[in-house]
């Protein structure tokens, strides 16, 4: 054992069928956190590139970039959701001891990464045109759009893999090695923004070709530390190859999961036509604290994924107390840091708006969205805690299809059928609270409808600690 936890701490990876929890979780879920919040911060810093420093076409390059926010969204998302899959099934193996399984996992979800991604390279060159004009971008700012559109979308290969390679690193408990890898390249993304746009005197083009070289440096830097790594996530390039088996397992869990991102992302892109037909100040007001807001989910998310891993290794163990023991201490501890961002930002809110635009009607409507998302997030928190928990234990498509109902069915039928009769920003941002408080309770409808701590804790063989 003592060998195994020296191997666990030169690896960066977190024992979590052993010990304490509490400080465990926060070792796990805290560089989680810090990786999704540096992540939002790289991507605002490609816009504020763009937007300063080409001269007059920056607001046409800023409108361009951000057009393609949704549709690259959709589509990411939710093959970034079914990594999730990758990430349940190596915790469960590595729990049960089945380094068998854990290898095969990881084989699977590199060349399933890297095929799935040439696949998106290529679509994304064909379908560029006709999904932009969907969108209704304006003649001028098309171009530009298409451009960005066709170099992202040709990096896809490596997006998906660093997106991967992270969840193997998470299905292991080292959520570390993402973390600086991500501060590395995206350390180079900006350079590479300020090189090409100011040196090179590119515009989109420029920011879209960092974007893709920075994550071919982050994708390369995790696959280097996986082949050489002292676990059994470990790989031989001449091993990798896809077993049916364990892709079933991993589309098990990863499809339900990947669909709610996706459909998630269309429920908040009909939202966002909601807010547009507002007018100006609204957008720009809405756009400011989406983009400070998001650092605050960061940390609801890092502790949702942090209750998938720890109930899944220890449900591999068997270990059925330290699951619920595990749900309970990523609820609370993400409370506690959950509550001091909010405070911390509601603190600083008119401040931090002002970076954005100083406009005294921006920085007002600014801060009443902070104040009505801020108020459902105790909802974000507590539903995606036990959605995490039941994906766990391999239960996935009903937390997906509860949360499709509760946020995106709600939200919709509000815009649809509600909004209409009422337009003010305010009357959009109440649908945020009302779905995520409606989504936690059908999800703690489906925690006591499966019981996973009765269920499994009666037919356990292993210790309960």
């Amino acid at each position: 054992m003592e060998a195994e936890k020296q191997g666990v701490k030169k690896n960066r990876e977190v024992l979590m069928t052993e010990g304490p929890l509490w400080n465990k979780i926060l070792a796990y879920a805290l560089p989680l956190a810090a990786t999704g919040i540096l992540q939002q911060f790289f991507n605002a810093a490609d816009i504020a590139v763009v937007g300063r420093f080409t001269g007059a076409q920056g607001p046409t390059a800023m409108a361009a970039v951000g057009a393609n926010s949704p549709v690259i969204g959709l589509a990411i998302n939710t093959l970034i959701g079914v990594s999730l899959g990758t990430n349940v099934v190596i915790a469960n193996a590595i729990g049960s001891g089945d380094h068998k399984t854990v290898k095969k996992a990881v084989q699977t979800s590199i060349c399933m990464a890297l095929i799935v991604g040439v696949i998106m390279a290529l679509m994304g060159q064909i379908l560029a045109n006709s999904v932009l004009h969907a969108q209704n971008i304006p003649d001028e700012v098309f171009p530009y759009a298409v451009r960005y559109f066709r170099i992202y979308f040709l990096g896809s290969p490596v997006i998906l893999l660093y997106n991967f390679e992270a969840a193997i690193f998470r299905g292991v408990g080292n959520t570390k090695t993402p973390l600086m890898a991500l501060v590395f390249s995206g350390g180079l993304n900006i350079a590479l923004n300020l090189f090409f746009v100011l040196g090179l005197h590119m515009t989109v083009e420029g920011v879209a070709i960092a974007t893709v070289v920075s994550n071919l440096t982050s994708a390369t830097i995790l696959f280097y530390d996986l082949l050489k790594a002292d676990s059994v996530a470990k790989i031989n390039i001449k091993d990798l190859s896809i077993d049916f088996r364990v892709l079933a397992k991993i589309l098990r869990i990863g499809i339900p999961a990947g669909l709610q991102s996706g459909v998630f992302n269309l429920a908040n892109m009909i939202i966002q036509t909601a807010i547009n037909s507002l007018g100006t100040i609204v957008m720009a007001a809405s756009s400011a604290a989406f983009n400070i807001e998001v650092f605050v989910w960061n940390v609801i998310n890092g502790f949702s994924q942090a209750c998938t891993t720890f109930t899944g290794q220890n449900f591999g163990a068997g270990k059925i107390k330290r699951c619920k023991k595990a749900a309970l201490l990523c609820w609370g501890e993400g409370l506690l840091f959950m509550g001091s961002a909010i405070f911390l930002v509601l603190l600083l809110g008119h401040q931090m708006l002002s970076i954005f635009n100083t406009d005294p009607e921006v920085i007002r409507v600014g801060y009443i969205r902070l104040v009505l998302i801020f108020s459902a997030y105790i909802f974000s928190l507590t539903y995606d805690t036990m959605s995490g928990y039941l994906r766990g234990f391999g239960i996935s498509v009903v937390p997906a299809i509860l949360t499709m109902v509760g946020v995106c069915g709600v939200r919709i039928t509000w815009i649809y059928g509600v909004f209409p009769h009422y337009r003010s920003f305010a009357n959009i941002m109440l649908v945020y609270p009302i779905s995520l408080a409606v989504t936690a309770g059908l999800i703690f409808c489906a925690l006591c409808y499966y019981k996973p701590y009765k269920k499994w804790g009666n037919t356990s063989s292993v210790g309960s600690e």
